[in-house]
This record gives C-alpha cells, structure tokens and sequence, in this order.
C-alpha cells in the first residue's frame, strides 16, 4: 500500500506525471465502486501465485453443508490470527477451490475501509473480491435479490490479532453483535467459520493486558485503524529468526447456515437470540473438527 501511494505521487515529479493525473480523473469517477461490491478480475484471483502461497502452509477448505446459489449469506470468519491468510487465500482467489466447492456463489471479504483510499492498491483489493467495511458495502452485497452472494466478516478484526499466537482459542466476540444485526435486517443466514491453524503462523512479543506494551497497541489502533502486532516466525533460509510465516497447515471449515428471521428494527432482546445461537454453533463446529486438527480435548473457545 506503501509502495503504491509512493508510486502515485512521484509519478507527477517525472514525465509520466500524465498517468498520475489520469487515474486521479479515473479515481474520482470510479469513488463509489468499492461499495458496490467492487471489480474483480478472475486473471488475479487464479493466479498460479496464489496456488504457490496455498502449498506452502498448506491451506485447505472444507465445507459442511450445501449453500443455496439462491440466497446471499454472511459468514463469521475466526480467528484473525496475525495477516488472516486463511480468510485472504479462500475467499480472494481460487487457490482452494471455493467456486469448486460451493458453485453459484460469489465471496466478498470486507477490508479496512482505509485501504481503498490508497491510489492503485484499492484496484487490486477489488480484483479479488475485497470490499470496505462499512454498512453501505455490506448492504449492497447482502440485499442483491439474484442471490448467490457470500459476505465474510472478520468479526475479531484488527484488535483479535493483539492476541493471535499458537495455541490461542481466544475469541473477540462476546460484544461484537453489528455483523447479526445486519444479518437480521436483511434476512440473511449466518454462517460461522472457524480457520484451524490460523493463530500458529507467527510468535508475538508477549503483550497481556495491561502491560505497558498493550496499552501502546491499543492507543496505536484508536489512531490509525489498524492494529501493530510485533510479530515474528522465521526468515527465509534459516529457521531461527524472521518476518516468513511458518509453514503450518491452515484448515477453513464453513460451517452450516443458521436461519434468521428477517426484521427491519430488531431488539436488543432478538439480537442477543440470534448472537447466542451464532455462538452456539461456531462452539460446536469447534469441537467437531478440533481433534482432527491436534487440539487438546481440554482446550475450548473463549469469547472475550
């Protein structure tokens, strides 16, 4: 993204400074696209790169159940981690195998608004199916009558990684209610995901609650929108030491629809209902799957 906005501005310092105008003319008159569920581009998102990136790990999808092409859906992705991998590579290419798996639908992730305001970067987040988080977004997906439409939503969001480390079941979700509400005022299922392998990417600089160093991220992320996790794994011809991600495997299992009954304005009382039944279910799916995947039968979710 760095690169990009520095790319955009020195451009109008040299020769080339005509394309920099031109996409600044480009820019304005396509403002609103992002919103509207954006522009993707099946060139990027089957790029032979992104086979790579999923051999690595290796990352694979797995479903549970059928999805309806006839309805949209809005799925819970958890956990994070640290760079979310897991949600980028399954929903933002084809890497895994997603329109393989569950034909007639679409995927969009939801982003950082932030990051579509930054000049050529906010073209390729579009390319893969990424959209901005915010309600309008969400909205445009979620209310196209055709169907066939999949919003993911990293509930945890940026903050969720402060606490992203092997072994972590921690969950920031007890209060995160918006993405059910929006689910309510639409009709929409829910659908939890849980990404086994997430959290064992990267080691993070011990940070608990209160220590001098959390309360430095926190102010951090009230400032910019972003969290800083200080993280690290290992370099790229040794294993000691570095910013390379392990090569740990990643396992996304899409969980089944939850049913929700649409209403416009829904109480707290409903809301509180249906989040209960969301955690419910994203328990169950958990502890489904979890021996598969080498956790400790003793091991649990926590919401925070």
């Amino acid at each position: 993204a760095q690169c990009c906005a520095a790319a955009f501005i020195a451009l109008f310092f040299t020769r080339f400074w005509l394309v920099s105008v031109l996409y600044a003319a480009w820019w304005f008159i396509d403002r609103e696209k992002p919103s509207k569920g954006g522009r993707r581009i099946h060139a990027i998102r089957n790029s032979i790169v992104w086979r790579y990136m999923r051999d690595y790990f290796p990352i694979t999808l797995m479903k549970t159940a059928e999805l309806d092409p006839r309805q949209n859906y809005l799925m819970g992705f958890h956990p994070h981690g640290v760079l979310a991998a897991g949600a980028f590579l399954n929903f933002c290419t084809e890497a895994s195998g997603f329109s393989t798996l569950f034909p007639g639908i679409t995927p969009h992730l939801m982003m950082l608004s932030l990051w579509f305001r930054v000049p050529f970067f906010r073209d390729y987040l579009m390319s893969g199916g990424l959209v901005p988080s915010d309600k309008e977004s969400a909205s445009y997906v979620l209310q196209r009558p055709e169907g066939g439409n999949m919003l993911a939503i990293i509930v945890g969001g940026a903050q969720e990684a402060l606490d992203a480390r092997p072994g972590s079941c921690t969950l920031l979700l007890k209060n995160r209610k918006g993405f059910v509400r929006l689910a309510i005022e639409h009709g929409t299922p829910l659908v939890p995901i849980f990404s086994f392998g997430e959290n064992d990417l990267f080691d993070q600089v011990r940070n608990p609650k209160g220590s001098w160093l959390r309360q430095l991220q926190h102010r951090l992320q009230q400032i910019m929108g972003i969290s800083l996790p200080l993280f690290h794994a290992r370099g790229i011809f040794q294993y000691s030491f570095g910013l390379v991600p392990y090569r740990r495997p990643i396992c996304t299992v899409v969980g089944k629809p939850i049913p929700v009954q649409r209403k416009h304005r829904p109480s707290k009382e409903e809301v509180d209902q249906v989040h209960q039944k969301y955690l419910n279910e994203l328990c169950k799916l958990f502890e489904e799957h979890k021996a598969k995947h080498n956790i400790p039968e003793d091991r649990h979710l926590e919401f925070i």
